[in-house]
């Protein structure tokens, strides 16, 4: 990648004059020393203040109107324009208040990081996302689900969830993925749709994946994330929560930042759930500035080789009509051309991850409340262009 400053041209501009006044003098005159800092013209500082302050003012209205109670984090033009926490950990006490730094549970923006888990294997040669599921979990008892298929939402199946609801013996004991798995293959639920005829979003995709992601690497998920994931992308704020080795598990999920659902007569504290020992589809805690530093592995491409990465971003379901696609754990959208992203729902948590690729624009929100903070008010500020960045301000990759 090439790095353009397009600054340069006003920098000379600057300068020009300086160096007529100076040069234009007598053969006897002494040269002038200029220093560059002197005339160096931030021409984009105004703006980025000017949009820090409408971030501000946003997302405070947000927090009046919606009960933000949360962590913000925007970035335009490669640099963090904006980052702030509105409320508080333990929402129903009014107690402890959010740290920019503080973890939350992702809910399905966890799937970006799976899919990112498994393109990793397929660079190292360790599997083909074009495979058959079969040839990692043989004891599938569906045909001709690739792989492919599952990251993109198109291996029709049917919900995990509803077939734990109705089979799963006890609430109080923790579900895992190979348990989950075994549900298929003993009740083998019919599936919604035949494997890759369209797109339709369930998380038994994502789940499906991590247990790949597990018989590949012959590692629990968790410490494959943390030692192949995270560690090189230095997020040393994420974990996967895992319920592995909970005969019954406790009360509530052990985490500083308590997910919360709200109703008219105040907030109340969300308990864990038996669906929270399967990973892969959800399951991870992460932090606004780990997730922008996932933002600039993929804005540079230190991560995985660009045309890999990129099948990321591309739409898996072309014949998909209705305005709405998935990539390999992105949603895309024709309403927002130019633009990545997920949101995920989750037992008391929100959270929003939006990548404008256009305008290099950047909006992460992370909450702890199952409702408020509503996904197109989101969409409102980051495509508010009252306040445009000047293109001479932004370092731009090529």
């Amino acid at each position: 990648m090439k790095l353009i400053f397009r600054n340069i041209g006003y920098l000379l501009l600057a300068i020009m004059p300086i160096c007529w006044a100076s040069c234009g003098s007598s053969s006897g005159g002494q040269a002038v020393d200029i220093a560059v800092d002197s005339v160096f013209i931030d021409l984009g500082k105004a703006a980025r203040e000017q949009r820090a302050a409408q971030a501000d003012r946003f997302f405070n209205k947000m927090r009046n109107t919606q009960d933000l109670n949360g962590v913000v984090l925007y970035a335009e033009g490669g640099q963090v324009l904006y980052e702030k926490a509105f409320g508080w950990r333990m929402l129903n006490h009014r107690r402890d208040s959010l740290k920019t730094d503080d973890q939350f549970q992702l809910a399905s923006v966890s799937k970006m990081f799976t899919a990112e888990a498994v393109l990793l294997l397929h660079n190292q040669g360790k599997l083909n996302i074009n495979d058959d599921l079969k040839v990692y979990i043989p004891e599938f008892p569906y045909e001709g689900v690739t792989i492919r298929n599952l990251l993109n939402h198109r291996s029709g199946l049917s919900r995990y969830e509803t077939l734990a609801d109705d089979q799963w013996p006890d609430r109080g004991v923790p579900m895992h993925n190979e348990d989950l798995i075994q549900l298929y293959v003993k009740h083998q639920p019919t599936p919604y749709l035949q494997p890759n005829t369209s797109f339709h979003y369930t998380n038994v995709n994502y789940a499906l994946l991590a247990s790949v992601v597990e018989r590949v690497t012959k590692q629990h998920f968790e410490d494959f994330m943390r030692e192949q994931v995270f560690e090189p992308l230095g997020m040393t704020h994420s974990y996967i929560y895992t319920l592995r080795g909970v005969g019954r598990q406790k009360t509530y999920v052990e985490t500083e930042v308590q997910g919360h659902d709200l109703y008219r007569s105040g907030a109340r504290r969300v308990e864990d759930d038996y669906l929270n020992g399967v990973v892969g589809d959800k399951g991870m805690f992460s932090t606004v500035e780990d997730l922008y530093k996932f933002h600039i592995a993929l804005e540079n491409g230190t991560f995985l080789p660009d045309s890999l990465q990129r099948a990321a971003f591309e739409p898996g379901s072309p014949e998909w009509k209705n305005g709405d696609n998935y990539g390999f754990g992105w949603r895309l959208s024709d309403k927002h051309p130019g633009t990545v992203f997920h949101f995920g729902w989750w037992k008391g948590y929100r959270s929003f991850f939006i990548r404008d690729l256009v305008h290099g624009r950047t909006l992460i929100v992370l909450t702890n409340t199952s409702n408020g903070a509503i996904g197109d008010t989101m969409w409102e500020f980051l495509n508010d262009t009252t306040v445009m960045l000047p293109a001479a301000s932004v370092l731009s990759l090529e």
